[in-house]
């Protein structure tokens, strides 16, 4: 059975960074897009970065700059390094990623539970 492990979040300060990180785990033949979505509260899920096996990356206009994907192939990881946090980064945070499991003979979607970013004063 596939599923995305994440962890990192928490609470922090304005100003501060953290790091998130996802991990597809399960057989697999192959990962595709990865990437991190933010969901607040009663809103819709924005992406915020994804990265492509080529290691292409794409950010959301409001986190260029503070924020940067990366991806290790072998691990079928993605990591989320985040700066400059400010009070509109918190949100809960799901890690996306489409998927060739081995049993199946096509790619799926697969999500996160999600982990909590929260950034107080």
């Amino acid at each position: 059975q596939v599923q995305l492990v994440e962890s990192g979040g928490g609470l922090v300060q304005t100003g501060g960074s953290q790091e998130l990180s996802c991990t597809v785990a399960g057989s697999i033949f192959g990962v595709g897009f990865m990437g991190w979505y933010r969901q607040g509260p009663g809103d819709q899920r924005e992406l915020v970065a994804s990265i492509m096996p080529d290691l292409k990356t794409t950010y959301a206009d409001a986190v260029g700059g503070r924020f940067v994907i990366s991806r290790d192939n072998d691990k079928n990881m993605i990591r989320l390094q985040m700066s400059s946090l400010d009070f509109e980064d918190t949100g809960l945070y799901l890690c996306h990623a489409i998927v060739r499991p081995a049993t199946a003979a096509f790619w799926r979607e697969y999500w996160g539970q999600g982990t909590q970013v929260t950034v107080s004063s």
